[in-house]
């Protein structure tokens, strides 16, 4: 979910450690350590109150859980974090959450991800079988209604430079809400995503690898 309040491998490269300074190790385990399984990366969202968060990445390994970036500035829904999302409530969903694919207007930047470009014909619907899924077509051909008013979101936009795919409501049960992204920052609060500066994001796609999750809590 955009903005809408203001137009809204086992390496870790030298690149991505030049993301934030971290310390050497870790004295207590994560907080998310119990709840994300076998993932040996991990996005941990944590608010700072209001629509504020700071993102802190985490490699697991033979030691441990090490970080490799941490207290990047960050955004979040304008209504703060909920426990269960909804269409329209305008807040990020907590918990644990896959992190699906990329996607942007700009070119893949590389990573283990896959990642798919876009154009002004991709939409992430909103609407009926559709629902929270992302779909090409050309405005006058789609089955969906692509009115802003249905909550379907044309994806070319500059808060999609970058994003990445997050797995909520994988069930796609109509109302509990869609597209949810770590997405490239307007500056402001979002309408439910994850969003940070550009370089930061495109360093962290770049590091990702399938089977990375997002851990968010407040």
């Amino acid at each position: 979910m955009r903005r809408i309040l203001v137009s809204v491998g086992a390496a870790v490269s030298a690149a991505f450690l030049a993301v934030a300074s971290a310390p050497p190790g870790a004295a207590q385990p994560p907080w998310f350590a119990t709840n994300v399984g076998e993932a040996t990366q991990v996005l941990s969202v944590v608010s700072t109150g209001g629509s504020t968060a700071k993102i802190d990445v985490w490699q697991r390994g033979a030691t441990g859980w090490q970080p490799v970036g941490t207290g990047i500035p960050a955004h979040v829904g304008a209504n703060g974090m909920v426990a269960q999302s909804h269409d329209g409530n305008m807040a990020t969903p907590m918990g644990v959450f896959s992190l699906d694919f990329a996607f942007g207007t700009q070119p893949n930047p590389g990573g283990g991800l896959k990642y798919v470009q876009v154009t002004p014909d991709y939409w992430w619907s909103s609407e009926g079988a559709t629902y929270n899924t992302m779909q090409v077509c050309k405005k006058a051909d789609c089955t969906f209604d692509t009115s802003p008013a249905s909550g379907t979101e044309n994806l070319y936009i500059p808060q999609y430079a970058h994003a990445i795919v997050m797995g909520v409501n994988k069930e796609r049960i109509p109302g509990n809400g869609g597209a949810f992204f770590v997405h490239t920052t307007d500056g402001g609060p979002t309408a439910g995503c994850v969003s940070l500066d550009d370089d930061t994001l495109v360093k962290i796609i770049r590091w990702l690898q399938p089977g990375a999750v997002i851990a968010i809590a407040q």
